[in-house]
């Protein structure tokens, strides 16, 4: 998590040294979660672009930038929304792995211990954080809906 002359470091090289030891571990964490993005708004978008709106909007003259961000981009974003909200519970299925690669103390090894350990009041602890995570996810993924797709309402 940090360097050896960690404490010798000033306040803003002790920032510098966390980013520098934190960064690759991110990046592993942040990889799978891009690619199953990528190809999850690639294929949305390429559905979108084939319907007749989009001719429609295309027919009237409005230039191909404007068709693609105003029009197909909205729609295209709908499924990568529904997603959004899982991804944040992801990071505890993916955590034990990372954290036993990059010897990190994290809630996905401490919750892997508990099992093995059978302290039954960690892991119901460690679920009940799952759980608030996922619903937090989800209320986050519905107020997300609201903001893409206009004519969703909560009422």
């Amino acid at each position: 998590l940090y360097s050896d002359t960690y404490a010798d470091l000033s306040f803003w090289e002790q920032i510098k040294d966390r980013v520098h030891h934190f960064i690759l571990p991110l990046v592993c964490y942040m990889i799978g979660h891009f690619t199953v993005l990528t190809m999850l708004m690639k294929n949305s978008l390429l559905d979108e672009i084939g319907k007749d709106y989009i001719r429609t909007a295309r027919a009237k003259g409005l230039r191909d930038k404007a068709v693609y961000l105003k029009h197909a981009l909205r729609n295209a974003l709908i499924p990568i929304v529904t997603g959004l909200g899982g991804m944040l519970s992801v990071f505890f299925a993916g955590s034990l792995l990372l954290e036993m690669i990059f010897n990190l103390d994290g809630i996905g090894l401490m919750s892997y211990k508990a099992v093995l350990e059978r302290d039954y009041n960690l892991i119901m602890g460690s679920m009940f954080i799952q759980s608030l995570v996922m619903l937090v996810g989800n209320l986050l993924s519905d107020l997300a809906y609201v903001v893409v797709d206009p004519r969703i309402d909560f009422k």
